[in-house]
């Protein structure tokens, strides 16, 4: 630095507000054991208000996992004993947390989480709930009354259900991310119980235009709506006038047919699961 000084030296306050903007790779891994001064900053909770695991590799193998191991003299490390780890460090202070999509991520770490970090505004959830496990989440999303978002890289069973706790706990909700089967019920859930949001993402589902037609009628405070790569929809002329008053609204790559030529029938499509 100029004038001779040094890091290590800045007020404690700087150092917070630099490293609440980095990951968590570089909070576990890098800063702590550059200074003892880093390692004091770094244990603020204003730095681990954003959990986002989905850069990190869990599996054992990884560069990460070895690292993590060699640095803190573990002989293993599994997501779950990670997650608590960093959650910790958070003191009940997190506002962002963003599951793994599919390792590692168990329906007892969504229950620790709404426990220890009752502050949440913005949830994306793993794509691996068992069944049984994926009944739970309406119950557990319903704990955050201040959640502004949840994204879901698969619509789950108890979707219904998530979107009526949503609308009757959080009332600072404004964005919802999903990618299924969009079914009528569907659509008219998120209209009845969310007619606010403003941000709605719906890329590669399966949607048809009766049924998002009936979204951009029925949520009229919408300003960014995202249906690319969806199947079953066509955006014709009707579509883009309904949609006229969203100031974003994105559809490349949505079509009516598969890559074969056929029409896609709904009773093909309600795994949720979409591959292109």
């Amino acid at each position: 630095m100029e004038d001779g000084r040094r890091w290590g030296e800045m007020p404690a306050d700087c150092l917070v507000d630099i490293f609440r903007r980095l990951g968590l790779h570089d909070l576990t891994l890098s800063v702590p054991f550059v200074c003892r001064c880093w390692r004091g900053a770094s244990l603020d909770p204003g730095c681990w208000r954003r959990l986002d695991f989905r850069p990190l590799d869990f599996m054992p193998w990884s560069h990460f996992t070895r690292s993590f191991t060699s640095c803190y003299r573990l002989s293993s490390l599994s997501f779950s004993a990670f997650m608590r780890f960093v959650v910790a460090c958070s003191r009940g202070s997190a506002a962002e947390l963003l599951f793994p999509l599919s390792f590692g991520a168990s329906i007892q770490d969504l229950t620790f989480v709404s426990i220890k970090c009752p502050r949440l505004k913005r949830l994306a959830l793993p794509d691996n709930f068992m069944l049984e496990d994926d009944l739970r989440i309406p119950e557990l999303v319903g704990r955050w009354r201040d959640l502004e978002q949840l994204e879901m890289e698969t619509k789950p069973s108890s979707f219904l259900e998530i979107i009526a706790v949503i609308g009757r706990n959080c009332s600072r909700f404004g964005r919802l991310k999903v990618r299924g089967l969009i079914g009528k019920e569907d659509a008219k859930a998120i209209v009845d119980c969310l007619p606010d949001l403003n941000h709605l993402e719906l890329s590669k589902s399966y949607l048809t235009k009766e049924e998002l037609v009936v979204i951009i009628n029925g949520c009229r405070k919408l300003e960014r709506l995202t249906v690319k790569d969806c199947l079953g929809l066509l955006v014709d002329d009707e579509v883009l006038r309904s949609a006229s008053r969203i100031k974003c609204f994105e559809h490349e790559g949505s079509k009516l047919l598969d890559d074969y030529g056929y029409e896609t029938d709904e009773s093909e499509q309600q795994s949720g699961f979409f591959y292109w």
